[in-house]
C-alpha cells in the first residue's frame, strides 16, 4: 500500500453509538409502555418519592363515551408534562385519572341497543348496560391515553360509577343539604325537548336561530289613570302598553308586564296597525317601534317614568284575565319597546320579578314541549308549532302591531344542537343566596390564582351573574337524590341525614340500584305513607364537581385542595365553577390553589374542526404513524392559552424539529464511545476552557428550563432545547471539538475532558426532555454510559454542572465575543467560497 492510498480509519476516534438516527417512534414506542407496565414503573416512581413534597394535579373527568380526540390528547399530555416535570423537580406528584360515567349520552347510545327504559327493557337493565357500555369506553379511552405515555395509576382510576364513588356524591349531597344550600321550587330552567330533562348551565350552547319576533298591544283597563301619570291631555282613543317578543309561544304563561322604574316612558297617539290609539313606548326606543309599525302620523302627548305606572292594569292580548304593570331592572332599551312580557314560568328575569310581586310561577307546557289539555285555545299543541296559531289569534284580535322573522342568538342543547325552552318544573336547586353561597364563592376566586389570569375575570362574571344551580335531572342512569319530601308541607324528613348515611352505606355495597330498587316503605316502614321518595337523579356536573370530596379526600395519596386543576377553558362555567359551588358550600374554600386553562385546537387557518370541513386531526392517527413523542413535542411547543393549531403540515414540521433534537442527543452519544464515567471522568479544574463553557451553558440552559417548567410555559422550553441542540451544541460546541475528539488519542485529557463535558451535557439534556419527549428520552437514558436508576422518569435534576467564574478570563462575555467573531468569519468565508475562490472553508488561510 502507497503513502497516498494508507487507510488512516482505524487511528481514529470515530463515534460510535447503537442509538439509531431514525426515531421509528410508531414501533419502538409500544414496547417501552409494555416494558414500563411490565416493570411498573409508576409504582417505582411512587416509591421513589416518598416522602417529599406533595404536589397535587387533579384530573378533570374526560366522560366515557366516544374515542379520544386531539382535544382530550392536548390536555392529558399537558396534564403529563407537569407531572413529570415536578417529580423531576423534587415532589411526590401521583396522577390518578378519571372518568364521568353517568349521564344522558351513554343513556342514548344504549337505548339505540336496548330500547327506552320502562318500554321495551326494565330500569334496572337498562342502568346494567348504561354500567357495562361505559366500561368499555373507559378501557377505548385509557388505551389511547396509555398509548400518548401517559404516566399514571391506569389500573386504580376513579370512576364516577364505582359504587364508593356514588355513596360519596350521596354523602356530599346530605353536607350540602345539612349546610342549608338545597331548596326545592318550580323554577323556570333550560329544558331539552329531545332529552326530556332539564340542563345545566354548562349544558347550553348559543347559536343563531329563526324566529318569529312580534310587538302586541296589552290594552290598559284604566286609560285615565295612564293620562294622568303622562301628564297627558285625555283623548277618546285607547290606551294600551306594547311588548316585544321573539318567543310568541310563551304569551299564554304571560302573567304581567314589565318596565325600568327608572326609564323615561312617553305616551304616543299613534294612527297604526290596529287603529288610532295611544302606546306607551320607552322615550329611547319609540321612534324605531314607530318606525316598524308603519305609523307615519304620530304625536307625543305626555311622558313619565315607567314607576309612575306600578300596579295599573293591562288586558291579557286573548284571554279574559287583566296583568299587571309591574317593576323590573332587567327592562333595557337594547332593543323592543321597553315593555317586557313577563312570563315566571318561562324565564329566569320573569321568575325573579314576578317572585317579588307574588305572581304565580304558572307554566301550560308538558315535559314533551305540548301545552297541557287545560290550555285555552292552544291544548294539544306543539310549543314550535304553536307560533302561527298564536300570531294568528292575534291578528284575529287586533293586537298585532308588526310581525318579522329575525336571526339571533338563543339558547341550544350541547348535545342535540336543538333549540331549548324556558320551562317551569319542580327541580332541587342549590341556592346562590342561601348562606351566602355566591358571596363565599366570589371570595374564594379572589383567593385562587387563575393561569392565565384572565381566567379569574371570566369565572367571576359567571358566578356574580348565575342562577341557582338546577342539579336534579329526569333520567335514569345517574346518582339518585335520595330525599323523602312530606306529601302535605313539602318538607324533607326530618332524619334525613340518617337516611342519607344508611343509603349512601347501602349504595356503596350495591351501587345506585339500592336505592331505586328499594320502595319507600322498605326505608320508612309506616312512615312511607306521609312522604314522597325522590325519583330525580343528580346533574352529572354534580358528580364530577364533587371529585374533591370523593377522590381528594378518599385518596391516600392526594389531598384537599389540589395544587393545580387543568382543563380547557370552557370549565369555566363546567368543571371548575360546579367544583368550586360545591367545595366552597361544605367547607368556605375552593377544592383548588390553581387554574390553568388551555384553548381549543383549531386547524392551520383557527377554524374550528369539524367532520364536513374535513379538517379533523385524529391522534391515533398521529401515534399510529409519527409516534406519540410528535404528538407530545407538538404540545410543547405551542402556547396553549389560546388557540393551538394543529394540522398535517404543522405536524411535519415537528417532526423535522424531534429529528435535529434526535440528531443531536444521538451525536453526543456517538461521542461517548469509549467512555467510563466512574474511571474516566475529569474534574472541573482539569478540563479544557471550551468543555468548561459547555457544561456552563447547559447550567444556564437547564436554569432557565426548570424555571419555564414551573410556571408552565413549554412553548419556552421547546424554544430553548431546540436553540440548545442547533445553536449552542450543533453549531458552535459540537462542530469545534469534532478534530479534539476524532484524531486525540482516546485517553488524553483533551478528549476525555470533552467527553466529561459531553456526559454532563447528554445526562441534563435527557431529564430537559423526558416530561415531554418521554419515549426518546428514555430511550437515550438506556444508552448513557456508567450506573444509573432503570427509568429517567425516577430521576431528579441534573445536579452536576457547575458555571463560570465571573473573574475567569475566559467567562462568559469571552465566549460570546468568540461566538460572534466565528459567526462573522463563517459569512465571510461563504461568500469567498460562493465567488469561487476556494472550494470549503478548509482551503482558507489567515
Amino acid at each position: 500500500m502507497t503513502e497516498e492510498t494508507k487507510d488512516y480509519k482505524n487511528t481514529l476516534n470515530l463515534p460510535a453509538t447503537d442509538f439509531p438516527m431514525r426515531g421509528n417512534l410508531a414501533q419502538r414506542e409500544p414496547k417501552m409502555i409494555k416494558q414500563w407496565q411490565e416493570e411498573n414503573l409508576y409504582q417505582k416512581i411512587r416509591n421513589a418519592s416518598k416522602g417529599r413534597p406533595k404536589f397535587i394535579l387533579h384530573d378533570g373527568p374526560p366522560y366515557a363515551n366516544g374515542n379520544i380526540h386531539i382535544g382530550h390528547a392536548v390536555n392529558k399530555i399537558l396534564k403529563d408534562i407537569i407531572i413529570k416535570s415536578r417529580t423531576l423537580d423534587g415532589f411526590d406528584a401521583p396522577y390518578i385519572p378519571g372518568w364521568d360515567c353517568h349521564g344522558l349520552p351513554i343513556e342514548l347510545n344504549v337505548e339505540k341497543k336496548v330500547g327506552k327504559p320502562g318500554k321495551k327493557v326494565d330500569a334496572k337493565t337498562f342502568r346494567d348496560k348504561c354500567r357495562a357500555y361505559a366500561q368499555t369506553q373507559v378501557n377505548g379511552q385509557r388505551d389511547d391515553f396509555i398509548r400518548l405515555g401517559v404516566l399514571g395509576d391506569w389500573e386504580n382510576p376513579y370512576l364516577t360509577m364505582d359504587y364508593k364513588f356514588e355513596a360519596n356524591i350521596v354523602r356530599t349531597l346530605g353536607k350540602i343539604i345539612d349546610k342549608g344550600h338545597l331548596h326545592k321550587g318550580s323554577k323556570p330552567v333550560h329544558w331539552c325537548l329531545d332529552c326530556g330533562s332539564a340542563l345545566a348551565e354548562a349544558e347550553v350552547e348559543y347559536e343563531d336561530k329563526t324566529s318569529s319576533a312580534i310587538d302586541v298591544v296589552f290594552k290598559a283597563i284604566d286609560g285615565d289613570a295612564f293620562f294622568k301619570a303622562c301628564d297627558a291631555e285625555k283623548n277618546k282613543s285607547p290606551v294600551a302598553t306594547v311588548i316585544w317578543t321573539t318567543t310568541p309561544w310563551t304569551l299564554p304563561a304571560n302573567m304581567a308586564v314589565s318596565l325600568h322604574p327608572e326609564l323615561e316612558y312617553v305616551l304616543v297617539k299613534a294612527e297604526t296597525p290596529v287603529g288610532n290609539i295611544n302606546l306607551l313606548l320607552a322615550e329611547a326606543l319609540h321612534e324605531s317601534a314607530l318606525e316598524r309599525y308603519e305609523a307615519e302620523k304620530f304625536t307625543v302627548i305626555g311622558r313619565c317614568k315607567g314607576s309612575a305606572l306600578e300596579n295599573q292594569l293591562l288586558q291579557h292580548p286573548f284571554y279574559k284575565r287583566q296583568v299587571p304593570i309591574i317593576l323590573g331592572d332587567h327592562v333595557t332599551t337594547e332593543a323592543g319597546t321597553g315593555a317586557v312580557h313577563t312570563a315566571p314560568g318561562h324565564g329566569q328575569d320573569d321568575y325573579i320579578v314576578g317572585t317579588k310581586y307574588g305572581i304565580d310561577v304558572y307554566n301550560p307546557v308538558g315535559s314533551n314541549g305540548v301545552f297541557l289539555p287545560d290550555t285555552e285555545l292552544f291544548a294539544g299543541q306543539h310549543v314550535n308549532k304553536a307560533n302561527d296559531a298564536i300570531i294568528e289569534t292575534l291578528k284575529e284580535n287586533n293586537v298585532l302591531l308588526k310581525f318579522k322573522k329575525i336571526k339571533h342568538s338563543y339558547p341550544h342543547c350541547w348535545r342535540h344542537k336543538s333549540p331549548i325552552i324556558f320551562r317551569a318544573t319542580p327541580q332541587w336547586f342549590i341556592s346562590m343566596k342561601q348562606n351566602d353561597l355566591r358571596d363565599q364563592a366570589m371570595q374564594a376566586i379572589n383567593e385562587t390564582q387563575w393561569m392565565p389570569d384572565w381566567g379569574k375575570a371570566r369565572i367571576e362574571g359567571m358566578v356574580e351573574n348565575r342562577p341557582d344551580w338546577c342539579i336534579s335531572r329526569q333520567r335514569t342512569w345517574g346518582v339518585p337524590i335520595t330525599l323523602f319530601v312530606h306529601k302535605e308541607t313539602g318538607e324533607l324528613h326530618p332524619n334525613t341525614q340518617e337516611l342519607i348515611s344508611s343509603v349512601a352505606n347501602e349504595i356503596e355495597k350495591e351501587g345506585i340500584d339500592a336505592w331505586f330498587s328499594k320502595s319507600a316503605e322498605d326505608i320508612l316502614g309506616d312512615d312511607a305513607a306521609n312522604y314522597d321518595k325522590a325519583t330525580d337523579t343528580l346533574d352529572v356536573w354534580f358528580d364530577s364537581g364533587v371529585t374533591h370530596a370523593s377522590v381528594l379526600e378518599q385518596r391516600e395519596e392526594l389531598a384537599v385542595p389540589a395544587d393545580l386543576y387543568l382543563e380547557g377553558s370552557d370549565q369555566h362555567r363546567g368543571w371548575f365553577q360546579s367544583s368550586l359551588l360545591t367545595s366552597v358550600a361544605i367547607r368556605n374554600s375552593a377544592p383548588y390553589k390553581t387554574v390553568l386553562t388551555h384553548g381549543f385546537t383549531v386547524d392551520a387557518d383557527g377554524k374550528k374542526m369539524s367532520k364536513s370541513l374535513g379538517n379533523v386531526i385524529q391522534p391515533q392517527k398521529i401515534f399510529n404513524s409519527l409516534g406519540a413523542d410528535i404528538l407530545r413535542l407538538w404540545v410543547s411547543s405551542t402556547d396553549y392559552s389560546a388557540e393551538i393549531s394543529v394540522s398535517d403540515e404543522i405536524l411535519k414540521r415537528t417532526a423535522d424539529s424531534y429529528r435535529r433534537i434526535r440528531n443531536t442527543s444521538r451525536f453526543l452519544l456517538a461521542n461517548l464511545n469509549g467512555f467510563n464515567p466512574a474511571t474516566d471522568i475529569l474534574d472541573e479544574k482539569d478540563m479544557l476552557a471550551l468543555d468548561k463553557w459547555a457544561v456552563a451553558q447547559t447550567l444556564h440552559v437547564q436554569n432557565e428550563i426548570t424555571e419555564a417548567y414551573k410556571e408552565y410555559n413549554f412553548h419556552i422550553i421547546y424554544q430553548k432545547l431546540h436553540n440548545f441542540c442547533s445553536e449552542d451544541m450543533g453549531s458552535f460546541y459540537l462542530d469545534v471539538i469534532k478534530d479534539r475528539q476524532y484524531t486525540t488519542h482516546e485517553n488524553c485529557t483533551a478528549r476525555r475532558s470533552a467527553q466529561t463535558a459531553i456526559f454532563h451535557i447528554i445526562e441534563a439534556m435527557t431529564r430537559w426532555m423526558a416530561p415531554i419527549l418521554s419515549f426518546t428520552a428514555e430511550e437515550i437514558w438506556q444508552q448513557i454510559p456508567g450506573k444509573h436508576s432503570d427509568s429517567v422518569l425516577l430521576e431528579t435534576w441534573y445536579e452536576n454542572l457547575f458555571d463560570l467564574k465571573t473573574n475567569d478570563t475566559m467567562n462568559f462575555e469571552f465566549w460570546t465575543t468568540i461566538q460572534e467573531t466565528r459567526t462573522h468569519v463563517s459569512k465571510q468565508l461563504e461568500q469567498i467560497r460562493v465567488d469561487g475562490k476556494i472550494g470549503s472553508s478548509l482551503d482558507a488561510q489567515v
